[in-house]
């Protein structure tokens, strides 16, 4: 077993987990944070979930996308029992198998490439283990049955209806243009990571319908669940400043019909988006866990852009 320990002094596996403990920490409308639980998860959950994924990320270069996926599933599941990461790792894999010495947006576009039949099969065998909420069937590739084309044409075939798909798809670039467009400039103007995470969020969820509510509750909530997200950046009198009221009544109404209008592939890519940015050194995080009061203590300096 080989560890990769040489991603800014961190392992990959350290980053990854640390992209999902951010993730989470966000006040963001809709999902899990702390003291915002959902009936049957929380934020105790979703940080159990990210160390569980440290080693089998620490050797996503050596298990290859599929075996990384699995291994990651198997982890959290052994550790929370229930479904709360399936996502993150979906999206996470590609990037952290980068190997090392190459820039991750030079590099995610050969890791896709060479994906395999065997790492397709490994994925589904993970999602079947991981039993997501709203999946349904398709006519084409459907994880309940073996695939017979490799993961990259499994997910183009989705990239309709599932944006982590639509990633493998289009090689990261709704990741990437939320990193370069929204979250990065918001930390160069002083924001903190919580509040470029919420901007970050609400603008993706603008301009694409998430995928996991449309799958749970229709096309038109989840074209409703964008449109009330564009009302509230065109209506905050301060770009930087979201309304607090209209967040609030925006989180209130995502949650009346329990999580079935969670917008959980968003936030999926928002971890896609803090582990690049971790990688790419926009931001250098130092997390601590105070399990007592179940809140993430965060501490982000963050580095000077050239």
């Amino acid at each position: 077993m080989s560890l990769d320990l040489n991603i800014n002094g961190y392992s990959r596996g350290s980053i990854a987990s640390r992209a999902c403990v951010i993730e989470a920490s966000a006040p963001k409308p809709g999902n899990v944070g702390p003291e915002r639980p959902f009936a049957d998860m929380t934020f105790k959950d979703m940080i159990k979930s990210a160390e569980a994924i440290v080693d089998p990320f620490d050797r996503a270069v050596e298990l290859g996308v599929g075996g990384t996926i699995l291994a990651a599933v198997e982890r959290t599941r052994s550790s929370v029992c229930k479904n709360t990461n399936l996502g993150m790792i979906l999206a996470l894999a590609p990037l952290a198998s980068v190997p090392n010495g190459v820039a991750i947006r030079d590099g995610i576009g050969r890791v896709l490439a060479e994906l395999t039949v065997e790492d397709a099969r490994l994925a589904y065998e993970a999602i079947r283990l991981a039993e997501p909420g709203g999946l349904g069937t398709s006519d084409e590739q459907d994880v309940a049955r073996p695939p017979t084309v490799n993961l990259l044409a499994a997910m183009t075939i989705a990239r309709d209806r599932d944006l982590i798909a639509r990633q493998y798809a289009n090689s990261y670039e709704d990741v990437f243009d939320m990193l370069d467009r929204v979250f990065k400039p918001a930390i160069r103007r002083g924001l903190s990571i919580d509040r470029a995470v919420v901007l970050a969020y609400l603008d993706s969820l603008a301009r694409h319908a998430d995928s996991l509510v449309a799958r749970k509750r229709g096309e038109r909530e989840a074209n409703e669940v964008s449109r009330r997200a564009r009302l509230i950046l065109e209506s905050s009198p301060e770009a930087d400043r979201p309304d607090e009221a209209l967040l609030n009544d925006f989180d209130a109404w995502l949650r009346e019909e329990g999580a079935g209008r969670n917008p959980g592939a968003t936030a999926d890519l928002i971890a896609a988006m803090l582990y690049t940015a971790l990688v790419e050194r926009t931001i250098e995080p130092s997390i601590e866990f105070d399990a007592g009061r179940s809140k993430a203590i965060q501490v982000f300096p963050t580095r000077e852009f050239d």
